[in-house]
């Protein structure tokens, strides 16, 4: 698994876990869709995103 699909499979998970938390938990956890949405429009322009660093010192391959 490369590091780009390790963290699309991250961010659909939390979008995925988060609106589910919405639904059976507290209508709060959309500020953790909030969340990931902000992270990933941020790091389209950067190029920095801290889940990036945490998968190459896993081990995983650049693509």
């Amino acid at each position: 698994m490369s590091v780009n699909d390790a963290l699309r499979l991250l961010a659909g998970t939390i979008v995925l876990l988060s609106l589910g938390l919405v639904v059976y938990v507290s209508i709060n956890f959309l500020w953790l869709t909030a969340f990931a949405g902000a992270n990933l429009f941020q790091s389209a322009f950067t190029k920095w995103c801290p889940a990036v660093w945490f998968f190459r010192k896993l081990g995983l391959r650049e693509c």
